[in-house]
């Protein structure tokens, strides 16, 4: 789902208290308007959509909002998990979270929510290395979702093999950092961005960045989750986000 960042002083001020949520493989972690200590909760594979709401509740049950931004990690159609995750449960598919949270709930891609809260101007590639490859371009103010991980690479493989979790674990730290700095390039080529955001885990274990590359940084998905609700999304059309810059 695409949407326009815009400076909107309007907008701003009907404000939510909003309860970002950034679902993870390994951990849930939360973060609300007005507080600065994120909480966290931990996930893993059986972990489905009720057993992550009765989490997250629990975890801020002295905490008030009216709204959720949900960092979801995989695709997103029209406000929806569009598939199951990877390293999660299953029932995310379907699943009711505006019921579940009992206020109103917008779902995004966890790598665009990331790069939501990154952005700065211009044209910018966000790569996520994590257990696999998030991505989202956000190009003149719009954000893009996309979903490179899956392309082909080489030798069969895709990007998300050489880069992911399982690339560093097979080809060692050397290599995969050669892996990295090569498929950043292409990317960044290929679409053309002015500079690249790489976020995720394992971004830190690079040694040097590649050209017009910086690092991200995890916390960047609260403040992502925070713009996601400073202009409301009307219908399914394409969203509207406020972007004060940093």
């Amino acid at each position: 789902m695409a949407g326009r960042v815009k400076d909107n002083s309007e907008a701003s001020r009907r404000s939510h208290k909003v309860l970002v949520i950034d679902v993870g493989g390994t951990h849930v972690k939360i973060l609300t308007t007005g507080k600065r200590t994120p909480r966290k909760v931990a996930s893993g594979p059986d972990m489905t959509a009720r057993d992550m709401v009765e989490g997250v509740r629990k975890l801020a049950v002295d905490w008030s909002y009216d709204v959720v931004a949900l960092g979801y990690p995989g695709a997103v159609r029209a406000g929806r998990p569009a598939v199951e995750p990877k390293n999660l449960g299953k029932g995310w598919i379907g699943f009711d979270f505006e019921k579940a949270f009992g206020c109103p709930v917008k779902v995004i891609n966890d790598a665009a929510m990331q790069a939501l809260g990154s952005y700065d101007g211009g044209r910018m590639l966000f790569l996520g290395l994590g257990t696999g490859l998030g991505s989202a371009l956000i190009t003149d103010g719009v954000l893009v979702p996309m979903e490179l991980a899956h392309l082909r690479y080489r030798k069969g493989r895709t990007y998300e093999d050489y880069v992911g979790l399982r690339g560093l674990k097979r080809f060692g730290k050397k290599k995969w950092r050669r892996y990295v700095m090569d498929i950043v390039t292409a990317l960044k080529h290929a679409l053309q961005a002015d500079h690249v955001v790489l976020g995720g885990g394992n971004a830190k274990r690079l040694n040097r960045l590649p050209k017009d590359a910086r690092l991200g940084d995890n916390e960047h998905a609260f403040a992502g989750g925070f713009r996601l609700w400073e202009e409301a999304w009307k219908d399914e059309r394409p969203a509207s986000v406020v972007h004060h810059g940093h």
